[in-house]
């Protein structure tokens, strides 16, 4: 399976180290936000890993909504508590990191449940800057370049037909609203296979922190990302 490399289990539930975090947000992901490089002092666990561990372990339903509720440190023990439609992921003190509702029919096929991960979290870690950049820059504000900080919301997937086949995923449209040094982004996408719609879906992340834009100091940033990013592939 594709995420047994970046998961430890045992009997009494599952956790990720930060090895296996930062490996999955550079390898599969792409995300090189530096929260999840091995010695972060603010390090979190990537939210799409959460979210691909249960797609995988509880399959794609037709109608899907996942809402992250905190950051998850390396190690921490974690197990899944199922009511009804919804699942979460918790901690042993019942902290809950991540709701997850689904409805209608499911599919538990990895053959398309996969590539559908590794597509949808690529789309998701890419956010910076290829998609940010311009929407920022195009409302005068930027997130602070001393304290970047990018926090995953939510996200949704809607389906006519479950899929039977490999999903490709676009960008549908992007918008920010501006709220104070907060701002407030909906990425919008949808779903194909064969070259045919069959879903769409959608992201929300808050910005914090958000400054003016200065033109120079965002070059600096997109230049460090495309530093680190080619570290990786190095």
């Amino acid at each position: 399976m594709l995420l047994d490399d970046f998961v430890s289990r045992s009997a009494n539930g599952f956790s990720f180290s930060r090895q296996q975090s930062c490996r999955f947000a550079k390898q599969i992901a792409t995300d090189f936000n530096p929260i999840h490089d091995v010695d972060a002092k603010r390090f979190c666990v990537p939210g799409d890993l959460l979210f691909a561990y249960l797609l995988s372990h509880y399959g794609l339903a037709k109608e899907l909504s996942c809402t992250f509720a905190g950051m998850v440190s390396a190690d921490v023990l974690l197990h899944c508590e199922q009511h009804d439609n919804e699942l979460r992921i918790c901690d042993e003190q019942g902290k809950v990191y991540l709701e997850l509702q689904q409805q209608g029919e499911t599919s538990h096929d990895l053959a398309v449940i996969e590539p559908l991960i590794r597509d949808y979290v690529r789309f998701s870690g890419q956010n910076f800057p290829h998609i940010l950049q311009p929407l920022m820059e195009q409302h005068n504000v930027m997130i602070h370049p001393g304290r970047p900080l990018v926090i995953y919301e939510s996200m949704a997937l809607s389906f006519d037909t479950l899929p039977t086949a490999a999903v490709e995923l676009s960008l549908a449209a992007s918008s920010l609203q501006v709220e104070g040094k907060r701002g407030n982004v909906l990425l919008e996408f949808v779903l194909t296979e064969n070259g045919q719609q069959i879903g769409g879906g959608k992201k929300r992340m808050i910005l914090s922190n958000l400054q003016p834009y200065d033109a120079t100091q965002m070059q600096l940033m997109i230049a460090e990302y495309n530093r680190r990013k080619n570290l990786v592939k190095a």
